[in-house]
């Protein structure tokens, strides 16, 4: 027969890490995306823009674009870490989100797949907790980097 069900052993990743488990240069990769008319879709209706620019083709023509540009923070959003196995890995140490910072490089626009990417770039320990930074980064199609920035986390400490 087969051990009780146990909801605290349901995990992505059944073996948790800890800020002293994490070292500078670690990258973790998000899934690659295509910038589909879609996806634009379902930012407007998150963010509530709904300006031309980023959901009217045409008027995106008349001002020499190629299509639907896509909102910085629309790029921004594909650098989430949920999209991809660090938040599993920190279940039990993490405390929070505390910093974002971005830079828009390249314009992105519909029919453009975008390459989300974050490489570990500081680990400041304190006695219990520490700070984790990445440096986040969104390649285009062409191998254009279209977006750079920074987040950082606070974790505890392996007890």
């Amino acid at each position: 027969m087969s051990e009780p069900f146990d909801p605290a052993a349901h995990r992505m990743v059944p073996e948790q890490r800890w800020f002293d488990d994490f070292r500078l240069g670690e990258r973790f990769m998000l899934p690659s995306r295509t910038m589909t008319e879609a996806v634009f879709l379902a930012f407007q209706g998150a963010s509530g823009d709904a300006h031309p620019i980023h959901y009217d083709v045409e008027f995106c023509r008349a001002r020499g674009m190629p299509g639907l540009l896509a909102h910085g923070l629309q790029t921004l959003a594909q650098t989430a870490p949920g999209a991809g196995l660090f938040p599993y890995l920190v279940e039990d140490s993490i405390i929070g989100f505390i910093e974002q910072s971005s830079k828009f490089l390249k314009p992105v626009f519909a029919g453009d797949t975008v390459y989300p990417a974050l490489e570990i770039d500081e680990l400041t320990p304190s006695r219990t907790t520490g700070v984790l930074g990445f440096r986040t980064t969104v390649h285009n199609q062409r191998r254009e980097l279209v977006l750079e920035g920074r987040q950082r986390y606070l974790l505890r400490r392996r007890p």
